[in-house]
């Protein structure tokens, strides 16, 4: 008996009934089907739809996950201190080299070496030292004990006020300075803008006037510092030129004495220059009546303008700021009486009085008119006689020109001599001047370009960036986690994941129904879960080679997973194709048939296997119920060794009568994990199923469970999927074949055309019109839209 029930695989080698190859199971969604077998995806591949599927199973983690990262983001942009930044923009110029003016000029090509160095320099303490002590930055205790830049306390300061500050008077003067020169330097920036000759000398500060004014005196610093150490020169070349500058010097003053002996012996007056005391007084004369002139030409150009009458326009009166005055007043009291004259007439007191004013105001305008154009016509007259006198002394001077004219030979002989020697004296001088130049062939030079200006807003902190920066850094937690999750996550959330890890075909699926509603679902024929189980039923009639097996063991890994539910439901379905069925109860542990049919559990199984049951009794063993062609077997009494019941030769014998009797024999067996039990039934029956429940049982607890089955020698038809959850937005995605209508019909199903599908009074035959069309969009619009509520 044994030996018989260690059946061959239906259709496999050696079976007395082989099957064509395509109506095998051949792994993942390629089940026995009558000429067509989906195509097998690729394993572990990955596609958007697979990351949406995530992003849906895991939106509210997901949401949650963002919207810490947003408040996390603001607290954290809260808890920072507002900084600002100030850039001034710095020219470097690297100028050729030069040693004195009787040396050619020699061009040299601006090295990069020499911007480097400068933004050094412009880095130095010696700089930050200088920039201190000219901003008097040690006396600023808001620039040396700023606030922290990144405090929880900077988030109550805010929101409550506070200000904590901290005395500077406690603090050496060397300590101050040490803080100061370490806060330039540390929120200093220098860089080199590309290809150019610019450097961007940029100040970070909390107080916007502090980041303006370092970072415009750390340029004019460094411009300054390059300034004194230009001044710096070579003492022995200067001590050279000083001594040639004595020597000219002493003949210089040797030969302009020469000149102002000879002048005096002559009567020649000199001024000290090239021209004699005439020659300066003619010069002079000249540009004084070159001025009279033109001022006389001046004023006569005004005086004919007064004299045609438009005096009022003179540039003088224009500007005269009492003549302004009273014009804007006789303007204020016109727009007055203007506005007055709609309500009053001219003749009302009020009214006279206004225009009595307006015409006071404008006599006064007049006669300051009459004031400034009188005191031009005399100005006039005294630029005439002025005139005159100029050039009456202009013609004296001349004629004592012509006199010293004739004395100035010798004179000119000891002016080139003095011009000689000061030209020497000059030259000598400006080389003095220079000499700081010829000691440093590669004196850099710099020139601001651009000064800082007052910032306008913080550059630091940025909302936004902060957000997105707390957003992106959550999310990727957000996705580490969820990583986690699927890791520890190890039940079995979708057919192919049963499939893969078990190596057994999903025989049905078993939509998850709410235990309040159960009874309802399974004892409504057109609900999901009883669909279900007829597609069941359907799989387990192909399930061998000469069709249903006459005993059917129904067991699974973990208790709760459905097997009784499933072994109750199945011996319905199957009764309603007019199949004798039995229902044997062999969890005698915790039995639970009994209470599916309403029946009491006084005599059973354990009763029957340890012959502690009358011979009158026998007949109440089998109990028919309301269902048609269902025979129960309930557990009995509960016993102290159920695994040694079931293995006894009395229990081979009872499965043995019954398989003869019934035509089915469903065997609800206990669960797997644990237990013996199942092994043992397993080997008694022609065929187990093994029911497996979605996100409940583990991986590895199914796997155990069938490699005990497969120890014991059972032959496994398969598994049934069972609490899966249609309804849920990603298996609607990942599997297309299931959704929250696909296991109910009714009469709002879409039909094919036809006899089958026509509604009563339609004629068979008719061809296919515009309203089955239109029925048919309806119905897929539907079920879009359903999709679409299910979604949200």
């Amino acid at each position: 008996m044994l030996e018989m029930n260690r059946q061959i695989q239906p259709g496999g080698p050696g079976s007395a009934y082989p099957l064509p190859s395509e109506y095998l199971y051949d792994g993942p969604y390629r089940y026995a089907s009558y000429g067509y077998r989906e195509p097998e995806p690729e394993p572990d591949s990955f596609s958007p739809l697979t990351l949406l599927l995530y992003v849906v199973r895991y939106r509210w983690l997901i949401a949650f996950v963002m919207a810490v990262g947003v408040v996390c983001g603001a607290v954290f942009t809260m808890m920072q201190t507002p900084r600002y930044m100030a850039t001034v923009q710095l020219e470097v110029l690297v100028p050729s080299a030069k040693v004195f003016q009787d040396i050619e000029v020699v061009s040299e090509v601006s090295d990069v070496r020499s911007f480097l160095t400068a933004r050094e320099k412009l880095r130095s303490r010696a700089l930050a030292q200088r920039t201190v002590y000219e901003l008097g930055l040690t006396d600023k205790q808001d620039f040396l004990f700023p606030k922290p830049d990144f405090s929880p306390f900077n988030l109550f300061a805010r929101a409550f006020g506070i200000d904590r500050t901290t005395d500077i008077a406690q603090y050496s003067p060397e300590q101050r300075e040490a803080i100061a020169v370490g806060r330039v330097m540390q929120n200093l920036s220098v860089d080199l803008v590309t290809n150019t000759s610019l450097l961007k000398v940029s100040f970070s500060d909390q107080n916007p006037v502090y980041a303006q004014s370092v970072a415009n005196q750390v340029a004019q610093s460094f411009i300054d510092q390059r300034v004194d150490q230009t001044s710096e020169t070579s003492g022995l070349a200067r001590q050279f030129i000083q001594e040639q500058v004595v020597q000219v010097k002493d003949r210089l003053q040797q030969s302009e004495k020469a000149l102002v002996d000879y002048a005096k012996e002559a009567g020649i007056t000199v001024t000290g220059d090239e021209n004699s005391l005439i020659s300066a007084n003619m010069t002079a004369i000249n540009g004084a009546l070159a001025k009279a002139i033109e001022e006389q030409l001046e004023y006569g150009r005004l005086v004919q303008q007064i004299d045609a009458g438009r005096g009022d326009g003179l540039e003088q009166v224009l500007k005269s700021e009492g003549l302004e005055r009273i014009r804007g007043r006789i303007a204020e009291l016109s727009a007055e009486y203007q506005q007055k004259l709609s309500l009053f007439k001219p003749g009302f007191p009020e009214m006279q009085q206004l225009n009595s004013q307006i015409q006071e105001l404008r006599k006064q305008a007049n006669n300051g008119i009459a004031v400034i154009t009188e005191s031009i016509r005399l100005k006039h007259e005294e630029t005439v006689t002025k005139v005159s006198d100029l050039r009456s002394k202009l013609a004296e001077l001349e004629a004592e020109q012509a006199v010293y004219q004739d004395k100035n030979i010798q004179y000119t002989i000891l002016k080139r001599d003095v011009e000689s020697y000061r030209s020497q004296y000059e030259s000598l001088i400006d080389k003095l001047n220079d000499i700081g130049v010829g000691a440093d062939l590669k004196t850099q030079n710099a020139a601001i370009v651009d000064l800082a200006v007052l910032p306008g807003a913080p550059y630091s902190p940025r909302m936004t960036i902060n957000v997105a920066l707390a957003l992106s850094l959550f999310l990727t937690l957000g996705a580490a986690l969820i990583y986690v999750l699927e890791l520890l996550n190890n039940t079995f959330s979708n057919p192919e994941q049963v499939e893969k890890e078990l190596g057994l075909p999903v025989l049905g699926i078993l939509p998850s129904v709410d235990e309040r509603d159960i009874a309802n679902a399974l004892a409504d024929q057109r609900s999901g879960l009883s669909e279900a189980y007829r597609s069941l039923r359907t799989a387990l009639q192909f399930s061998g080679s000469e069709g249903m097996p006459r005993t059917l063991l129904v067991t699974s890994s973990e208790p709760s997973e459905g097997k009784s539910t499933t072994a109750f439901k199945l011996a319905q379905d199957f009764a309603s194709l007019n199949t004798s069925v039995l229902l044997v109860d062999a969890d005698m542990r915790k039995p639970n048939v009994h209470r599916l049919f309403g029946l009491d559990n006084t005599l059973g199984l354990s009763n029957l296997l340890t012959n502690t049951i009358r011979r009158e009794d026998y007949p109440k063993l089998l109990r028919t119920t309301k269902f048609q062609n269902i025979t129960v077997l309930t557990s009995g009494t509960i016993p102290p060794n159920p695994a040694d019941l079931l293995s006894s030769s009395r229990m081979a014998a009872a499965l043995s009568g019954f398989s003869k009797r019934y035509d089915l024999v469903i065997i609800d067996a206990p669960p797997i994990v644990g237990l013996s039990d199942a092994p043992i039934l397993s080997r008694l029956a022609d065929g187990s199923l093994l029911v497996v429940s979605a996100n409940q049982v583990t991986r590895k607890s199914a796997v155990n469970a069938l490699k005990r089955l497969r120890a014991a020698g059972a032959n496994v038809l398969g598994t049934t999927l069972s609490k899966f959850a249609v309804s849920r937005l990603d298996y609607n995605y990942a599997y297309r074949y299931i959704n929250s209508d696909y296991y109910s019909y009714g009469a709002e199903t879409p039909r094919l055309a036809g006899t089958a599908g026509r509604m009563e009074g339609e004629e068979v035959g008719q061809d296919p019109t515009l309203g089955d069309l239109a029925r048919g969009v309806r119905g897929r619009f539907g079920a879009f839209v359903a999709r679409l509520k299910q979604a949200g």
